[in-house]
């Protein structure tokens, strides 16, 4: 079939369910490796180098950053205000940038925001090379990147449904957030090398800069996407609240983000690890930070059944299930190779629900709609961790360590399970052929 994106037709749509499984010896390792089957098609393969080289560059980015902010002002609260700096931006560029995305060409909204997040590193490198010293300039850079970041991840997310077939979109995603959970890794190690060089900083952001050139070059090499159905023109709000519209009357879509604003708001323990680095483990935050990662690409490995699974509704709650039960877990040992051993338990299950979610909203709206609702991903992605942190953080002070992560992650399991039982749309859905079309629907 041809990687070239067009407008799909009821006759040429593909199956939204998996085709029939191949006999023999590759058909089983396929269930339990790594499906790379998305890799075959040309388009998908550039976009996946350029994004992995990015993110090993981003986190290298995100770890100096913080870094140099304390150098200069020796303050925490300064170090605080990166995160802040990037979530005005982050919220509204991410709502606004998925609107966009339904109006115009994603290639060249994509294009064209990679190039500010570029810029913005470039200007970075700048700074740090001619030693300008001044943290309000970096904040205003967080601010811009964050602002830039939003609008291209609208536009990526919904590039990635017309760029694969649509049987093929959960592996596709499986490989995106295991490129991802790698840069999550190593962009930390490679940005504490090079910090720790004369000159650190400028070699962080170069580096940065230097891999961020080949997400360019995949965005460049990009077709024409225009969205496809009906384009809506009004500008403004209202492209905007018609995507929430849309989101409130789909209780697959709005269950899906409920169940991962509970995952991220009552059962993330990372701004717990320093605390409990110092008071239980004796030391060891490095590797409580790493650990979720490291079990996310561990899973990404081995994660081939995961785009034969119909019931993705059930999977993507049982898989949040997972992840709060096993960060609970992590929270009542008091040794440190357990505590790490569940994290990585519990980074497991993310990658699965993450993979999940993407695949709903991508699969379940139309395309015309698809830059809205990866809009409304992104800023809950990215904003949910900081309401997360920040439960975490005012929870511990006021009940202790054991309650903010035991207490909380245990109740994030009861909720979830309640609320997608309840749910039942939600809980049945399943993607299944439909005649003449092969979209997904609800049983």
């Amino acid at each position: 079939m041809s990687t070239t994106p067009h407008t799909p037709r009821p006759s040429d749509r593909p199956s939204a369910s998996p085709p029939p499984p191949e006999p023999g010896t590759a058909s089983g390792l396929r269930g339990i490796a790594l499906d790379t089957r998305p890799l075959a098609h040309p388009v998908f393969r550039r976009l996946l180098i350029g994004q992995g080289a990015a993110y090993v560059g981003t986190m290298v980015t995100a770890v100096t950053i913080p870094v140099q902010v304390y150098a200069l002002s020796h303050s925490s609260l300064a170090v605080g205000l990166t995160g802040l700096a990037g979530l005005v931006p982050l919220v509204v560029l991410g709502l606004y940038g998925g609107a966009v995305a339904d109006r115009c060409d994603r290639r060249v909204l994509y294009l064209a925001s990679a190039c500010v997040t570029w810029a913005t590193t470039l200007a970075l490198l700048f700074q740090a090379v001619a030693d300008l010293r001044s943290v309000p300039l970096v904040l205003a850079l967080v601010a811009v990147q964050a602002g830039a970041f939003a609008m291209s991840s609208a536009a990526r997310g919904a590039i990635v449904p017309r760029v694969v077939p649509t049987h093929l979109v959960p592996a596709a995603n499986t490989l995106y957030f295991t490129a991802g959970n790698v840069g999550q890794v190593a962009g930390p190690l490679v940005a504490g090398a090079l910090i720790s060089l004369p000159n650190g900083y400028c070699w962080a952001y170069g580096a940065d800069a230097l891999l961020f050139s080949l997400l360019l070059y995949s965005a460049f090499r990009l077709p024409p996407i225009r969205p496809a159905g009906t384009v809506a023109r009004a500008g403004g709000l209202r492209p905007v609240l018609d995507g929430l519209r849309f989101i409130a009357r789909a209780p697959v879509l709005w269950m899906s983000f409920a169940v991962d604003i509970a995952a991220m708001t009552l059962a993330l323990p990372t701004a717990l690890f320093p605390e409990a680095a110092q008071v239980r483990f004796g030391g060891g935050t490095g590797l409580l930070y790493s650990s979720v990662a490291i079990g996310s690409v561990a899973a990404g490995l081995f994660s081939g059944w995961i785009g034969r699974v119909r019931r993705q509704g059930r999977a993507l709650a049982l898989a949040v299930v997972a992840w709060a039960a096993a960060v609970a877990l992590a929270g009542t040992v008091h040794g440190l190779p357990a505590a790490a051993l569940l994290l990585a338990a519990a980074g497991a299950a993310d990658l699965v629900s993450a993979v999940y979610h993407e695949t709903i909203l991508q699969t379940y709206a139309p395309d015309a709609l698809r830059g809205r609702l990866q809009g409304v991903f992104t800023v809950v992605v990215a904003g949910g961790p900081r309401l997360g942190d920040l439960r975490a953080g005012a929870m511990a002070s006021a009940t202790g360590l054991g309650l903010a992560w035991t207490g909380s992650a245990l109740l994030c399991v009861v909720v979830v399970l309640a609320g997608s039982l309840l749910v039942r749309p939600f809980w049945c859905y399943a993607v299944t052929p439909a005649p003449g079309a092969g979209g997904p629907r609800q049983p």
